[in-house]
């Protein structure tokens, strides 16, 4: 049994990540903490926990937070949670940051896309990376582990393994990537009210959103090839769920068929990737951590559907799978309901 903590427990990640964690038999859950809901009952926070725990939300300290915790998850927005996660770890809990800050091996990368200084230079280019799949042994031995973003995972599960095996081509890659409203996060915008978001689909961010890069690096930093990627993300009204479509040009003599092999063979003992026949849907997804992956051909291009979760697979679930492996647990723990 591990004390967990949360740091950061009102959004959408945390509600996602307190639910899986509740659950989870080698866990008990000894802190939730919030500057602005300090003093709330987490079951007022969030009436879906009601009966389930009388753990309070507190402003808790780093170090406070430590001292009660083995296990930190921080759910802190990017540049926030970098100077909290290096206090954490001085005082000795190990830590998976949902931030953006420890994603990117290089800090001029990371300064050039999020615009601030970065708060913990030291750690970049030598925090793994928290996508089992593909990094399942520095995560094991890890102290600190960088959870994926939400978009980066849908695209990089499906290219990985047809990069490293050159079975497609990397010079032009488009990623089309639709997602739920929540994977905006839980802070009031007007781009996000019912009135603007119903009724509609809308792209964002258009050639400037902050996961490009992190699919490239990611991508590069496994394969070793640097993909050419144009991505570009959109707004759908519902909840959650991202489906991803990604169109590739096979490398002479690829067929779809030894493409969806790549991928069957690759994932064979991964048990939450799924290469499906069908046309992945983000309703054959939800409120699982399973990432399903689908290939088809159209006039010489080979276009990849990937359907995940953007709260489980794209965030806490991920981050529990990694905290499953960093304790030498199967990585399945808690994340089958």
């Amino acid at each position: 049994m591990i004390r967990v903590g949360i740091m950061g427990a009102t959004g959408y990640t945390a509600i996602e990540a307190i639910r899986i964690l509740l659950r989870h038999p080698h866990v008990e859950l000894m802190a939730a903490t919030s500057r602005q809901a300090g003093g709330t009952a987490l079951g007022d926070l969030h009436p879906q926990f009601n009966g389930r725990t009388n753990l309070m939300v507190e402003d808790l300290t780093p170090q406070e937070t430590a001292e009660r915790c083995d296990l930190v998850l921080c759910c802190l927005p990017h540049a926030a949670s970098a100077p909290i996660v290096t206090e954490l770890l001085a005082h000795g809990a190990r830590v998976i940051d949902l931030s953006a800050d420890y994603r990117l091996s290089a800090r001029e990368l990371y300064e050039h896309w999020y615009g601030v200084s970065h708060p913990d230079p030291g750690r970049i280019g030598s925090v793994p990376y928290g996508l089992p799949e593909l990094f399942h042994d520095q995560i094991a031995g890890a102290k600190l582990v960088a959870n994926p973003g939400c978009y980066p995972t849908s695209a990089i599960l499906p290219l990985a393994p047809l990069i490293k095996h050159q079975l497609i081509e990397t010079d032009m890659i488009i990623v089309d990537a639709k997602s739920g409203v929540s994977g905006a996060g839980r802070s009031p915008k007007l781009t996000n009210l019912y009135s603007e978001v119903n009724e509609s689909v809308a792209a964002y961010s258009v050639g400037a959103h902050r996961h490009q890069p992190e699919i490239v690096d990611v991508l590069e930093r496994f394969t070793h090839h640097k993909p050419h990627i144009v991505f570009t993300p959109h707004l759908i009204p519902m909840d959650r769920g991202i489906l991803s479509t990604i169109y590739v040009r096979p490398t002479d003599g690829a067929s779809a068929n030894q493409i969806r092999e790549c991928l069957a063979t690759f994932y064979s003992d991964q048990p939450f990737v799924r290469v499906v026949p069908h046309l992945p849907a983000t309703k054959h997804v939800i409120h699982t951590n399973y990432c399903d992956i689908a290939v088809r051909e159209s006039d010489g291009w080979i276009v990849l559907l990937s359907a995940i979760d953007n709260l489980v697979k794209g965030a806490s679930g991920a981050a529990v799978q990694c905290m499953n492996i960093m304790n030498g647990w199967d990585q399945t723990t808690a994340l089958f309901d």
